[in-house]
């Protein structure tokens, strides 16, 4: 199960809006096959597996349970069950209304023997996203940070090329690998002009870039526009954001989606719901401060990952973090650390929202 569960992960970011499975065909102690769910979301895991061996009388480890609904495939139940799978072992089940034990059902009706719950946390962690969407409607977000030792993303003049040093930026490139969009403010898509694809790691599918922008002041002539038909380009907008503005981005091959306001801006909640209306389950977040600290403000942030650099800015620096407006240190976002690992001169630290 742990190496269905690991295979699976390979999916994390390429697979939305399914989830990123990992199916294991064994017979007699030995793998016949491996598979997991394929760049778009098709074929499933089960079916790359299962084409790839004869399973009659094998025992297939899934990472979650086999899908029982008829979408553009046949149901993964039933497949195993006309492959001749004897057993079938399984991590979760899986809570979307259209599976939600059916998939298991079908399989024990087929006489298949069923064993639910093997590495259930393990699957747990790596399911977050797809999980989070279908039972809060919500992606999972990650917030992505790159700080001095002080805390600082820029000098008090804007400048920020480079905080972190060149191996820090590239597994920044693996974040965006294995999320399926990443998400940024207004503020810093002007001031940085971001392009916010992966490069250098040849994956299937680009995330969908997202900029989180009430009034639509953003410059049409920069890099995202540039590229919004090759790559989605997904703007968040306010609803009283000015007609030409949206036109414009229209025009540029831009997805826009209207978002009611809160409390100084978009509201954050509101947002991730619609992202998840369009089926993303993992977002990551790149700033800037004032969008991190909305979405901490609103306990919306599931997982931080620091990159902190050898370098002090002051306190004229401009701040990773934008105000929160806390009274008391106990109403502080708190977060449990994961790990800590040196990346070239800068250290990764990992934190998980305490209690998830």
């Amino acid at each position: 199960m742990r190496l269905a569960i690991g295979l699976g992960m390979r999916g994390l970011g390429q697979v939305w809006p399914n989830p990123a499975v990992g199916c294991v065909l064994v017979r007699d102690g030995r793998v016949l096959a491996r598979g997991w769910t394929q760049p778009g979301g098709r074929p499933h895991a089960e079916a790359v597996a299962l084409a790839r061996c004869d399973a009659g009388g094998a025992t297939a480890y899934v990472s979650l349970e086999p899908c029982a609904h008829h979408g553009k495939t046949p149901p993964c139940a039933t497949a195993l069950t006309e492959a001749g799978v004897a057993r079938v072992v399984t991590a979760l089940t899986d809570p979307d209304p259209r599976v939600a034990g059916q998939g298991h059902a079908i399989l024990r009706a087929a006489g298949v023997e069923v064993v639910e719950g093997v590495e259930a946390e393990a699957a747990r962690k790596a399911q977050a996203g797809f999980l989070s969407r279908v039972t809060t409607g919500r992606p999972l977000v990650t917030l992505k940070l790159a700080l001095t030792l002080d805390g600082r993303i820029a000098t008090a003049a804007g400048e920020s090329r480079w905080i972190t040093g060149g191996l820090a930026r590239r597994v920044v490139h693996g974040l965006r690998a294995c999320h399926d969009a990443v998400l940024v403010g207004g503020g810093t898509a002007r001031a940085d002009d971001p392009d916010l694809q992966v490069r250098g790691l040849g994956v299937a599918r680009q995330p969908v870039r997202i900029v989180a922008s009430r009034g639509l002041d953003l410059p049409v002539q920069g890099r995202l526009a540039a590229s919004a038909r090759a790559v989605p380009v997904w703007l968040l907008h306010g609803p009283g954001a000015p007609v030409a503005a949206q036109a414009s981005w229209r025009a540029a091959g831009a997805e826009l989606v209207a978002v009611a306001e809160g409390e100084g801006g978009l509201d954050p909640a509101l947002m991730l719901q619609a992202l998840g209306a369009r089926g993303l389950t993992r977002v990551l977040c790149e700033g800037g401060g004032a969008l991190a600290a909305a979405l901490l403000r609103a306990g919306l942030v599931d997982e931080l990952v620091v990159f902190a650099a050898g370098r002090l800015i002051g306190a004229e620096g401009r701040a990773g973090v934008g105000p929160l407006g806390l009274d008391r240190l106990a109403d502080a976002p708190h977060f449990d650390l994961v790990g800590v690992q040196p990346v070239g001169g800068d250290v990764l630290q990992r934190w998980r929202r305490a209690g998830v």
